[in-house]
């Protein structure tokens, strides 16, 4: 029977935090962090959430500086959690007034509100450094470009005017040579 009473208060205060207002579009991508975060979270299990955010600040990353920025949005995060563990393993929460209940309802949900906040910022900063690494190799090609584009044009200007253009100074010179003494020719008849 004590059993089924314990049972009974654990289905009851489940019941209280329930309602958390986070949409299955609100977790994001079903491979992101967010999702593997939050979804840990809202089934309970804290350790592995925290555990989740701990691998993801371990892992090697591409972008030198991106640890630094997001070291405190995952440090946050874990106090979040712990927070919401708080909140949602408070002892006896159906004994407290009905007041008290629903204050600690809605810190849970702030909280989750501000840890779904604080993922997103942490995927905001990867997306940021991804687009500014795209533009600088954007940056790199368009400059390799323009070199390139700017040493054939010099290449052509310089064969222009050492190649073609002594060659046509030659044939000229010798066209007007010829002309004239021809006139002179036709003249001194």
């Amino acid at each position: 029977m004590a059993i089924v009473l314990h049972e009974d208060k654990q289905k009851e205060e489940a019941k209280l935090f329930s309602d958390t207002g986070i949409g299955s579009t609100d977790l994001g991508e079903p491979d992101s962090l967010r999702y593997r975060v939050l979804t840990r979270v809202l089934d309970e299990r804290y350790d592995g959430a925290i555990e989740e955010l701990k691998e993801f600040i371990d892992q090697p990353s591409e972008y030198p500086d991106f640890k630094e920025r997001i070291h405190r949005f995952i440090n946050h995060c874990i106090d979040l959690i712990y927070a919401i563990k708080a909140k949602r393993s408070f002892p006896g929460i159906s004994s407290l007034t009905r007041a008290k209940q629903q204050e600690l309802r809605e810190k849970f949900k702030e909280h989750l509100r501000e840890l779904q906040y604080s993922l997103k910022k942490i995927e905001k900063n990867q997306t940021d450094l991804r687009v500014a690494d795209a533009r600088s190799t954007i940056y790199v090609v368009r400059a390799t470009w323009y070199s390139v584009v700017a040493i054939a044009a010099l290449g052509f200007f310089l064969e222009v005017s050492n190649g073609l253009a002594k060659t046509s100074f030659i044939v000229i010179d010798d066209v007007v040579t010829k002309t004239t003494e021809w006139l002179l020719h036709f003249v001194n008849l």
